[in-house]
């Protein structure tokens, strides 16, 4: 899984442009942190449900899956584009 996010040639990373991106339909998976607050998670598990997007839970920290991504912050989401 941890893999999957490293190898994605195309990620976007938080909330608003992860749901942008389903809105577009251009998001093949999103992957959250696994100490993601509640409201981030009613926000895009419905969008993702909606378009069939596996909404992934990955066993990484806000701050582990920012460090993945390669930010100074945490990340909550990350949509892997398809």
């Amino acid at each position: 899984m941890v893999q999957a996010i490293k190898e994605a040639k195309q990620k976007i990373i938080g909330l608003k442009q992860t749901l942008r991106a389903i809105q577009q339909d251009h998001v093949s998976a999103v992957y959250m942190a696994n100490d993601v607050e509640e409201h981030i998670l009613r926000k895009i598990s419905g969008p993702c449900q909606e378009k069939q997007i596996p909404l992934i839970k990955t066993s990484l920290t806000q701050k582990e899956l920012g460090r993945l991504c390669q930010i100074e912050v945490g990340a909550a989401i990350v949509g892997i584009i398809e």
